[in-house]
């Protein structure tokens, strides 16, 4: 058996702030309790929430780590009792409630996956929180099926790009907005009937036009701000609109009555509190249809740019930047 170090090179949130306040430091490595795995990590992906935790407004839950990274990749170095699928040896990729930007990282089996038959780790890193967030909230709340149409906000960063493919994946007909031309053609040329630059064009009007005026009947805004309003009116009769962040701020004045007379269902969630079981729910779920999916080439993570570790303060930069398409990856070991 492979002898562990007894510390490792994490990436720690010194206080709240910009990119600069992540450093490198040493730390423990983490000893696996029931029903937990430790994987070496071989790379994270950066996501917004990273983000929110570093500058002080997305605390981590209680009991999960302080350090930033809710996904990764890497190889089970350590089980701990009660696991009952991987053992030691196995390449994973894992939905973690904190801890990813490290050397190693724990995390509960439920929420681990096998890596896809012909992904790189690199891939399959991009996988977890995106592909969860994805299904929970567009198929699960959003309750997608074929032929409804798909409007997806954001459409060229990491949630966007996977919701565009899983839509169109599972027979549905996706619109997307995007903040430039380039950032538009990357979404068509994932599957979207439409891609909408928002700076210039109004995504109401024109889901409305390219729907003969029937409206999208699911919404996936990570906006929220002026959206929130936009959305009820974009919407389909009987439609539903999933609400995963707040990048424009999450207070608005909205006219509730397009929600009685369309019956509409506005919903959201957030994914890093919720327990064990919903998430390895939602890991069987990704397993069971997309899985599949991703195996046989009709899937696949779209990848931005690889920074290492140690250079996580250039890889928020380089997000809040805003010019990325796709995920932004850590190298780790």
């Amino acid at each position: 058996m492979t002898t562990l170090p007894d510390t490792m090179t994490a990436i720690a949130i010194t206080e709240p702030g910009g990119p600069d306040v992540l450093k490198a430091q040493d730390a423990p490595v983490p000893t696996p309790g029931p029903g937990q795995l430790l994987v070496r990590v071989a790379y994270a992906g950066v996501n917004r929430p990273d983000v929110a935790q570093r500058n002080g407004s997305y605390p981590p839950p209680p009991g999960a780590s302080e350090l930033p990274g809710l996904e990764i990749s890497g190889e089970i170095v350590a089980t701990g009792p009660d696991t009952q699928r991987f053992k030691v040896g196995d390449s994973v990729c894992a939905l973690t409630s904190g801890g990813g930007y490290a050397e190693y990282c724990l995390t509960d089996e439920p929420a681990t996956l096998p890596v896809p038959e012909g992904l790189t780790l690199e891939e399959a890193a991009a996988l977890p929180e995106t592909f969860f967030t994805v299904w929970h909230n567009v198929f699960e709340r959003g309750t997608l099926k074929s032929g409804d149409w798909l409007l997806v906000h954001g459409g060229s960063s990491g949630i966007g790009t996977t919701a565009i493919q899983l839509g169109v994946a599972f027979g549905a007909k996706v619109l997307a907005t995007a903040g430039s031309t380039d950032k538009c053609t990357a979404c068509e040329e994932l599957g979207a009937a439409r891609a909408i630059n928002y700076r210039d064009e109004d995504f109401v009007a024109i889901t409305k036009d390219i729907t003969d005026g029937h409206g999208a009947d699911v919404i996936l805004d990570m906006v929220g701000g002026s959206y929130i309003d936009r959305n009820f009116s974009a919407a389909a009769a009987d439609g539903h609109i999933v609400q995963i962040a707040f990048l424009e701020g999450a207070k608005a004045e909205v006219n509730f009555v397009r929600l009685m007379l369309k019956r509409l269902t506005y919903t959201g969630s957030t994914l890093r509190p919720r327990t064990v079981e919903v998430k390895g729910g939602i890991a069987r779920a990704l397993e069971e249809h997309v899985w599949p999916l991703i195996e046989a080439g009709k899937v696949k993570p779209v990848l931005d740019k690889t920074h290492d570790l140690k250079d996580a303060a250039g890889a928020h930069a380089y997000m809040e930047a805003g010019a990325h398409i796709g995920k932004i990856m850590l190298r780790v070991t």
